[in-house]
């Protein structure tokens, strides 16, 4: 039984919150956002520190997606947490957060697939499942957006190194000085193309029942546990998520199995993005009341969340905590906002969502900077 839960039935969103070991001051998350700033030697881009710590009064932070070795980028100018250098651009940015009273944890991904040939070492195939190629795209330096590569099939000798490389990152993670970690199994990566009968062809112990195919990410969080405590980590999954041309003929059966083999590890939190990520949250039908009732712990939802959704899930007991990534981008002070049912800043312009330097990154005003007639109010926030 996972006893990280300290809530009461009367909970509201601006409660305060312990997550296993995370102590939290209210339940606003500012979710995981991938930005594209990193510098070289894919090492926290310069003002990445600045970043965060605008956002130190949220509940969580859990920083963007980053990689676990060079062989699991996807990406361009992503952050990876396995180099020293990378360790210490990490360290500023938690020192910084920490400085301001904030908890945060980085989300590990291996992103599989959904990569390029040019972001591998001798231009090699990326690693999936199965050779099947995704329907999708990233962004190449010179050359703009182009389809990701056919990728290879992982072999079998070589998923010990898969899992082994999750855990080191755990780890350095933990030496950067993040409070924790979320393994990123969501989106069609490498860890959800493992879950999912449309990318898993496998006919050895990782493929063709549930049962296999949910085995590498159970192994893969039982080993980050092992290293860093199951009490700093945390799991992020999206059952029914079309994103990274990830698909399943069965999502509830398999979603089902994913928390029953992952509810006996003692995670500090699930994280569930409820529907198509950014996008419609009914896109298919799912029992996400099932799928919680299957977990003991603390669980975290996202997509599509208004002030007012957040508010009911949590008092209702449908949630523990919210994350919300684009009021997160807008809004440094999204905590206060939300608390004082204030007016949200717009977005920028979309070319200021990825790469790029302060413009669109840092350069959001806090509430007290900006006159009320210059405030639109935003509904959404993935």
């Amino acid at each position: 039984m996972n006893k990280s839960v300290s809530a009461s039935s009367a909970s509201t969103l601006f409660d305060p919150l312990s997550a296993g070991a995370l102590t939290l001051a209210n339940r606003i998350v500012m979710a995981p956002l991938t930005r594209n700033r990193a510098g070289a030697g894919l090492v926290p881009g310069p003002f990445a520190a600045e970043y965060y710590s605008q956002r130190a009064t949220a509940g969580l932070i859990i920083a963007e997606a980053t990689q676990i070795s060079a062989q699991a980028q996807g990406y361009a100018d992503t952050p990876g947490c396995y180099t020293d250098e990378q360790v210490a651009g990490w360290k500023k940015v938690t020192d910084a957060v920490h400085g301001k009273g904030g908890t945060i944890v980085v989300q590990l991904w291996h992103t599989g697939r959904v990569s390029h040939t040019s972001f591998q070492q001798d231009g090699a195939e990326p690693v999936a499942p199965s050779a099947i190629r995704a329907n999708t795209k990233t962004f190449v330096a010179g050359q703009g957006f182009v389809d990701v590569s056919m990728p290879r099939a992982l072999d079998l000798a070589e998923i010990p190194g898969i899992i082994a490389d999750f855990r080191y990152a755990s780890k350095r993670a933990i030496e950067a000085g993040f409070d924790g970690v979320e393994l990123h199994g969501e989106h069609g990566y490498l860890l959800d193309a493992f879950l999912r009968d449309g990318t898993n062809h496998r006919t050895d112990r990782y493929g063709g029942s549930v049962e296999n195919r949910t085995r590498l990410l159970t192994e893969v969080t039982a080993a980050c546990a092992a290293e860093i405590g199951a009490d700093r980590l945390g799991v992020r999954i999206s059952p029914v998520s079309t994103a990274g041309d990830c698909k399943d003929s069965q999502p509830q059966a398999l979603f089902n199995r994913v928390v029953d083999d992952l509810a006996p590890i003692g995670l500090a939190y699930l994280h569930v993005v409820e529907g198509d990520t950014g996008g419609a949250r009914d896109n298919l039908t799912f029992d996400y009341a099932a799928l919680r009732a299957r977990f003991d712990g603390v669980w975290m939802v996202n997509n599509g969340y208004t002030r007012q959704m957040a508010m009911d899930a949590v008092s209702h007991g449908r949630a523990d905590l919210v994350s919300f990534g684009r009021l997160f981008m807008a809004n440094p002070d999204l905590v206060r906002r939300l608390t004082e049912s204030a007016p949200l800043n717009a977005l920028m312009a979309p070319d200021t969502f990825y790469g790029g330097g302060a413009h669109g990154y840092t350069d959001y005003p806090f509430l007290d900077l900006i006159s009320a007639d210059a405030l639109t109010v935003a509904p959404i926030g993935v």
